[in-house]
């Protein structure tokens, strides 16, 4: 595989990613349903995913980017089972809306489990690492408008979670934004 077509496909990859995150934060914004801390969690695993996809961008497929993205799925993938246990007792309740039968943190699960058999199966292709390859090069096209969009949605995301969460810790059921609320008189 040469290097070209290795960024063009993290350039896909982090396109998955980026779209993954847009979907979450307009159901948000939309349906009004603020994420419970588990989803900011996995929120927090694709966040880590993508970044390692943007590294390679911007800087050539390297191993240590696959790891950071390989890392970040695992900890998505890790905190997704969670929560489907707590949910997958029977007369336990489920969070949020289903999305084609199923709830987004068992979405999350599935598409986690889809980055990491994806990033495995990339690091089998040595020839994207050769030496002779200085860098990515200045983002143009596709990849650009995917690192952008990536950038401005990990921003998003994070300023909606402070927003949320305030300085202290995320209510488990949350109903309106912390931050948000008049501070008490005194």
């Amino acid at each position: 595989m040469t290097q070209g077509l290795s960024l063009r496909l993290n350039a896909i990859g982090l396109l998955a990613i980026v779209a993954v995150l847009a979907f979450a934060l307009g159901d948000q914004l939309l349906k009004k349903e603020l994420p419970c801390p588990l989803c900011i969690l996995q929120r927090v695993g694709f966040v880590l995913a993508g970044f390692g996809l943007a590294l390679n961008l911007r800087f050539s497929p390297r191993p240590s980017h696959y790891a950071l993205t390989l890392l970040g799925a695992l900890f998505g993938g890790a905190v997704s089972i969670r929560q489907i246990l707590l949910h997958i007792v029977p007369g336990s309740g489920a969070y949020g809306d289903a999305f084609l039968e199923l709830h987004f943190y068992t979405w999350a699960l599935i598409v986690f489990v889809l980055i990491l058999l994806g990033t495995a199966c990339m690091l089998l292709f040595d020839r994207q690492f050769d030496e002779g390859a200085h860098g990515a090069g200045p983002l143009t096209g596709l990849a650009l408008l995917v690192f952008v969009l990536f950038v401005v949605l990990a921003l998003g995301n994070g300023l909606s979670t402070f927003l949320e969460c305030g300085v202290g810790l995320c209510p488990d059921n949350p109903i309106d934004y912390e931050f948000l609320k008049p501070l008490p008189r005194l």
